[in-house]
């Protein structure tokens, strides 16, 4: 909505600071401290109101580790913060972003169709006091169709059509396929989109864990978005130039401002988490901007930690059924999955391991960006 002030400072000499405002680079900023600010400030009214709804999620961890290693704290903490994160990131991509780039609106239809079946899923833990919300297949069912239909879009959208088909891979400076099948690109975006939002939704289990790994990662693919959105920049880095993709880097920086104001009230000891709500949308679009960008393979090592985080999973599932169909005697590779359970199960205490994390996280950032240059 700001960004039509430009105009003014177009028309008339002395409004000419208004201009600012077609800069992406400072709406990007803007976004992102209208998110930190909302969330920052609307975040003791929803601890409050979560509280008074009694929006207390069962531990889903009761059962499978063992009762020391489980805080007994949590047990009073509300789920459904991810509403919070939701409102200030819609509401600030609203306000700093151009509400006519369809970009944009793929984005915003996406993260509410996400956090809706995240936010269902949380209502009904609470309201049934179950671990279990809406069965796996149903959310998995959802995930699927609202990834395909924003992917689709991508697709028919003249400026990112062509490079929805393309596929690249970290430091090579031509595409591995430069024009896959519709269906097969349809197919793949839709995996990365529903593979990091579960992703970021299995490493949802620390006080700041998740929105901690998350800031690093929409930070850096709000870079990335930049990068590929300004011709000149996506000429001299070898990456595909989409027109208007930049606009995506404001969608990226509100993501991480509302997830650092979200960490103030999550971080050890949590007011509140986010829940599926948060975790299901906020994955999700991470995933869509990398597939929009083209760096979906750069995605495996930026967000390292959620592939750690979902990989255990897949691996202790599969090496659990594997041995029992084998030998009769099912095994466990990690001592509890996700991974940070197996860690906190060895010793490390919780602070140890969202900070080790993080600083993993970080590097990981430095790591996927430097992909950008060696080519």
């Amino acid at each position: 909505m700001f960004y039509y002030l430009h105009e003014l400072g177009m028309q008339n000499e002395l409004l000419s600071f208004l201009r600012l405002f077609s800069f992406v680079t400072f709406r990007a900023g803007c976004a992102a401290f209208t998110a930190f600010g909302l969330t920052l400030a609307l975040g003791p009214l929803t601890v409050r109101l979560l509280h008074r709804m009694e929006a207390v999620a069962p531990d889903r961890h009761a059962g499978l580790i063992a009762a020391k290693h489980i805080d007994e704290r949590k047990k009073k903490v509300p789920s459904m913060g991810g509403l919070l994160i939701l409102f200030s990131v819609l509401l600030s991509m609203l306000l700093w972003a151009i509400p006519t780039n369809g970009l944009v609106l793929v984005f915003m239809g996406l993260m509410v169709a996400l956090g809706a079946v995240g936010f269902v899923d949380d209502f009904r833990k609470i309201r049934g006091r179950s671990r279990d919300g809406i069965s796996g297949k149903a959310k998995l069912f959802w995930q699927i169709v609202i990834a395909m239909v924003a992917v689709y879009l991508l697709s028919i959208v003249p400026e990112t059509g062509d490079n929805v088909r393309k596929l690249m891979v970290p430091f090579l400076k031509n595409p591995l396929l430069e024009n896959m099948s519709i269906m097969l690109a349809i197919g793949f975006g839709t995996l990365v989109v529903i593979g990091a939002s579960n992703a970021v939704n299995l490493t949802d289990g620390m006080d700041g864990l998740a929105i901690g790994c998350t800031i690093t990662t929409a930070l850096t693919y709000a870079i990335f978005a930049y990068a590929t959105g300004h011709a000149k920049i996506a000429g001299y880095l070898n990456i595909p130039f989409i027109l208007g993709s930049s606009e995506v880097a404001v969608i990226a920086s509100a993501m991480a401002g509302a997830g650092l104001g979200f960490l103030w009230f999550n971080c050890y000891p949590a007011s509140m988490f986010m829940g599926d709500t948060g975790s299901l949308s906020l994955g999700g679009a991470i995933g869509l901007i990398a597939v929009l960008v083209k760096q979906e393979l750069v995605l495996v090592i930026v967000g390292g930690i959620f592939v750690m985080e979902a990989g255990s999973v897949l691996l202790q599932v599969g090496w659990f059924k594997l041995t029992r169909r084998c030998t009769g005697e099912p095994r466990r590779l990690f001592l509890c999955a996700p991974y940070h359970l197996h860690l906190k199960m060895k010793g490390w205490t919780e602070t140890q391991i969202v900070m080790r994390l993080w600083i993993l996280s970080v590097i990981l950032a430095g790591i996927g960006l430097a992909t950008l240059k060696i080519r």
